[in-house]
């Protein structure tokens, strides 16, 4: 059975049939393959189109040399050709298996000559299937040699052979596993997640860079409460994320009905999948084990937003993720308890405190903190959305009053310098930093206002 969504790329004259009569003028077949032909049969769009062919890299090149407008050989080290075609990319694999030898970070890539031999190699069952293109011999047809068809209908995430091997081959695709979950909310097989309990130690052969890749995926998905929840069970997030699984051994005073492990997840699942706001949710009360303290009214876990933003930057770095992503998401962590605080009332000076503070991540960290409360207090729950409704209340009405998204000064650096006759050093820096904070609290003010406040803090500074 041809699943309709492949059935364009199957009409006479279309780029993959004529790529494929390319193949099959030189004795070679062609295969669509992996998860575009797993999408396809769940009815999912899927941006990527791989195939498959016995041909070496040398002889892609040359079969498709005339045919492609470019051709893109970063991946022909690993046999993959990028072939471009009227702004569309087919990359064709040579059949290769994959397989990590002893501790090496880097896998061993050999090539192989079969179809079946390919597709036994791979992760699951369920990409480990391929659509047989069609010659001027031969129909398009499935080849399923390891049952990915029947996984489908029952939603199981198997590899094709046994678990012991395909995770030896590639320690990634145990976390790969938790993706699935998440990504296409398949259910693991039994076997597949005690392997991973028995060999969780071995994703420590693999790149920090291809853990977060894979990790990133997962935390965008659909499922991702599950997901993380299995990933931790299985013991596999004690290899790159350790912080996650210590939170289960910490009672939360707040959200007594569950520990903050189970919270953490319950907030993840809540807010929208967007990479910096998820990763924010799962980091933001990992600073709680380091500042649990016992006192007479029970546990606290005082500014543990500062060591949990501490905690954060680290992690992050360690899995290489880029700085600008790493700085937001610690920032979001940090300022994740602010809000709590207009409880008390908040002034202006605040209110315009919080917005600089926040800066771009202004929605996400709203979002954030309402995504945080999970009691089962209905009213306590209520009681904490007025409040934020009421902080964003405040913050537009103050945005209609005033410049609120760029605060600074009415003078720049070089106007306080030339004022004062100073050079640039710390002296303007103080000089800036005390402008600013009059800003902050009293608002907007003039220019000449300005130099008043410069020259009263030069003569106090006599």
């Amino acid at each position: 059975m041809i699943p309709p969504r492949l059935e364009p790329l199957l009409a006479p004259g279309s780029p993959t049939v004529e790529l494929s009569r390319l193949f099959a003028q030189d004795g070679y077949r062609l295969y669509l393959v992996g998860g575009s032909v797993r999408d396809a049969m769940l009815d999912r769009s899927s941006p990527d189109l791989d195939f498959t062919t016995a041909a070496r890299p040398d002889d892609v090149k040359r079969i498709v040399g005339s045919w492609a407008d470019d051709l893109y050989l970063v991946g022909e080290v690993f046999g993959t050709i990028g072939v471009v075609r009227d702004g569309q990319i087919y990359e064709i694999t040579t059949f290769r298996s994959e397989t990590y030898r002893d501790e090496s970070r880097k896998p061993h890539v050999s090539f192989s000559d079969t179809i079946e031999e390919d597709l036994s190699r791979r992760d699951f069952a369920v990409n480990a299937m391929a659509l047989a293109l069609p010659t001027d011999d031969d129909e398009p047809h499935m080849v399923d040699p390891h049952g990915g068809l029947l996984d489908l209908v029952a939603r199981v995430l198997r590899t094709p052979s046994t678990p012991e091997i395909s995770f030896g081959d590639d320690p990634l695709r145990m976390l790969r596993l938790f993706r699935f979950m998440s990504t296409i909310g398949f259910t693991p097989d039994p076997a597949g997640l005690t392997s991973v309990s028995n060999m969780a130690e071995r994703l420590s052969i693999v790149s920090a860079e291809r853990i977060r890749d894979e990790f990133d995926k997962l935390l965008v998905g659909d499922d991702v409460g599950v997901a993380l929840a299995a990933l931790v069970d299985s013991g596999l997030a004690d290899a790159f994320v350790p912080e996650l699984p210590a939170l289960a051994l910490e009672q939360d005073p707040v959200h007594r009905h569950k520990d903050v492990l189970a919270h953490t997840i319950a907030v993840v699942e809540k807010t929208s999948p967007d990479l910096v706001l998820r990763l924010a949710a799962l980091f933001h009360d990992i600073g709680k084990p380091r500042t649990r303290e016992f006192a007479e009214h029970g546990v606290s876990f005082h500014h543990h937003e500062v060591v949990g933003a501490r905690m954060t930057r680290y992690r992050m770095n360690e899995l290489k993720y880029p700085k600008k992503v790493t700085k937001d998401v610690s920032q979001l962590v940090f300022l994740h308890m602010r809000p709590h605080t207009f409880k008390m009332g908040w002034t202006d000076a605040a209110v315009r405190r919080y917005v600089r503070d926040a800066g771009d991540l202004l929605e996400s960290l709203n979002e954030l903190v309402r995504c945080d409360v999970t009691t089962r207090n209905v009213k306590r729950a209520a009681n904490i959305s007025r409040r934020i409704d009421e902080m964003e209340e405040r913050i537009v009405a103050l945005r209609a009053q005033e410049e609120l998204d760029a605060i600074r000064p009415p003078l720049d650096g070089r106007e306080v310098m030339d004022h004062l006759g100073l050079s640039s050093g710390p002296l303007i820096g103080e000089a800036m930093k005390m402008l600013l904070e009059r800003r902050l609290d009293e608002g907007p003010f003039s220019k000449e206002e300005a130099f008043t406040l410069l020259d009263d803090w030069w003569a106090s500074r006599a």
